[in-house]
């Protein structure tokens, strides 16, 4: 065949294959365009999930006659006139390849009038014919209809879904936008169900509450807002705390200067920040606005527009993971459960992993060395703890209440009343009560005193009086070889002994007397684990870190005294990351009196 050009349908139907994918494609295309006109209020009706009709109405500027003509040529736009433009696009839209695109596959009907225009102008476009423009009354603003989306092109219709899953694609959409641009009020009604998102002020309570419309009320308590700048970049909107998490990345909400993007680079920044305190297989919610200048970002790497690329990623980065540490920091610890209809669902779902091999049946008995302030043990009862901590010898697996006095009912985790089946601190607040799963809770603690320790001048060694010689497979032994210098930071000394062997020299000081033997197989279970996800080398420290740190904490079956149990619940307070543990499980809920009040029917 020879070359020659495209008809002008033709040309168009291409386009629309990248830029009409689904209805939601084309609700993203036209919502956009309404922001971009200055709309304060969209509506968006949606029929057979928007294969039949979709409707946008906007209160924005409007076109008049000859821009509207204009409107569906592709590559015309009112929003960048030069190659410098492209530079620095502050627009949503700004291709022009959306109306002429989605004219080229559905029947399309354009409504639209200026404030001062004394009328308005009506114009359609079917399979690519374009019509002429006509008068029409209606308000200030611009009316879209899209009806028998992929007329056509039928080939492209038999790959659409369902109607109620196209429905909940664009339905995704509108609530991006709308987190996207809270001032703006949004309807959406699909088929017979009416989604609203009022407008809200633009500033942190607004966009809290904006968060809690699109997302549910039960996150208004569960996030906290977040807002920093460096150098060229600023990050500012809400994070969910580490006990609120979801199955998938769908709760995780970016938008960079004001336009909703997916990138790997923001998702895995944000899994970073919260890689010690939720697990590794959960996803955060989150929603937050990264403000670059314009130049220092480019969003038209994909035609639509879902992509960006930065300038300077390093920075974006660093930005983001210090932004949400400090605001979970600031934050500190929160309960995972606030009522009982929270704790049966938890139940239910139960996504935490199981820390195999860290609840053995009997206990293990040793010091612990706590001389830190920052650890929350200054009191002399906490001292006491801080010396005796591993010391007591085992209990009956029993529940015994342990009469106290009421001091500490005002403090967040009040005073500790019973130490339940040797495993779970039960204390009394002045509100309700406490249940603390002490392994859990001291095994955060001894967490982040080891970080501290590490970061400080590393972390003391204790050396054995006989080293000792761990077999390990060969595979393994290699290894924890590999990482000899940086164990040696975090106090273990080892070195190669032989095919598959591991001589231990010394352990981590802050442990006391410990199971050599056990420690260094978990920690190969855990660099075997980190190898087969190809972790970042700072990753597989902190995982070290936490295996360490969990066999020099409080083990399930080791009976606590009155005076250990406040101090524990003293330092889980003074620890901001407190609220769960190293691999992500929560290590307290709380009940309110009327939370179980609902429990036993009382209201």
């Amino acid at each position: 065949m020879p070359v020659r050009l495209l008809s002008d349908v033709v040309a168009n139907r291409i386009a629309a294959g990248e830029v009409v994918e689904r209805p939601a494609s084309v609700v993203k295309e036209l919502a956009e365009n309404a922001l971009d006109a200055g709309a304060r209020r969209i509506e968006i009706v949606l029929d057979g999930g928007g294969a039949r009709l979709i409707r946008v109405v906007d209160d924005g500027c409007g076109m008049d006659a000859e821009d509207l003509t204009l409107a569906v040529e592709r590559f015309a736009t009112s929003k960048i006139s030069s190659d410098e433009d492209l530079a620095g696009v502050a627009t949503m839209g700004f291709r022009g390849e959306a109306l002429p695109s989605i004219g080229a596959v559905a029947r399309l009907a354009i409504e639209t009038r200026t404030h001062s225009a004394p009328h308005g102008w009506r114009l359609t476009v079917e399979g690519g014919d374009k019509g002429a423009p006509q008068p029409v009354a209606m308000p200030t603003g611009t009316r879209i209809e899209v009806r028998d989306l992929f007329f056509a092109t039928p080939a492209r219709a038999k790959f659409l879904k369902s109607d109620r899953a196209e429905g909940q694609a664009a339905a995704d959409v509108v609530r991006r936008l709308a987190l996207a641009s809270p001032t703006t009020d949004w309807t959406l009604v699909v088929e017979d169900r009416t989604l609203r998102f009022p407008a809200v002020p633009d500033d942190a309570a607004g966009r809290s509450e904006r968060l809690a419309q699109i997302l549910g009320a039960e996150t208004a308590g569960a996030v906290t807002p977040v807002e920093a700048s460096r150098e060229r970049a600023m990050i500012a909107g809400h994070v969910g705390l580490g006990h609120l998490h979801r199955a998938t990345s769908g709760a995780v909400h970016f938008f960079v200067n004001g336009r909703p993007v997916r990138d790997r680079l923001l998702l895995g920044a944000l899994k970073a920040a919260y890689q010690d305190v939720m697990p590794r297989d959960r996803w955060p919610v989150a929603a937050l606005d990264i403000r670059v200048a314009a130049g220092e970002v480019d969003v038209n790497v994909h035609p639509t527009k879902a992509e960006v690329r930065f300038r300077d990623p390093g920075l974006i980065r660093g930005l983001m993971i210090s932004t949400v540490r400090g605001a979970l920091a600031e934050s500190g610890p929160q309960p995972y459960a606030a009522g009982g209809a929270e704790i049966a669902r938890f139940v239910a779902r139960s996504p935490f992993p199981h820390a195999g091999g860290h609840r053995p049946s009997a206990p293990v008995r040793s010091s612990a060395a706590w001389g830190a302030p920052a650890s929350g043990f200054a009191a002399p009862a906490q001292a006491a703890f801080a010396a005796e901590l591993m010391d007591l010898p085992p209990a009956a697996n029993v529940a015994e209440p342990t009469a106290l006095p009421d001091d500490g009912l005002a403090r967040p985790l009040g005073a500790a009343k019973a130490h339940l089946h040797a495993t779970y601190v039960l204390a009394e607040t002045s509100d309700g009560v406490v249940l603390v799963d002490a392994h859990a809770a001291h095994e955060r603690l001894t967490y982040e005193e080891l970080k501290r320790l590490r970061a400080r001048s590393g972390v003391p060694r204790q050396e054995l009086l006989v080293p000792d010689v761990v077999e390990l497979e060969p595979a393994d032994a290699e290894r924890v070889v590999a990482v000899a210098d940086e164990l040696l930071a975090l106090g273990l000394a080892v070195e190669e002994f032989g095919p598959g062997a591991i001589l231990v020299r010394a352990t981590p000081a802050p442990l006391g007397p410990c199971d050599a033997s056990a420690l260094v197989r978990d920690l190969a279970e855990t660099l075997s684990e980190s190898a087969a996800e190809s972790a970042p080398f700072a990753r597989k420290l902190d995982l070290i870190l936490a295996t360490v740190a969990c066999h020099g904490s409080v083990r399930a079956g080791r009976r606590l005294k009155a005076d250990e149990m406040n101090a524990l619940l003293r330092a889980i307070e003074a620890e901001p990351a407190a609220s769960t543990c190293n691999h992500g499980r929560p290590t307290f809920v709380r009940l309110s009196v009327a939370d179980l009040e609902k429990l036993f029917g009382r209201r």
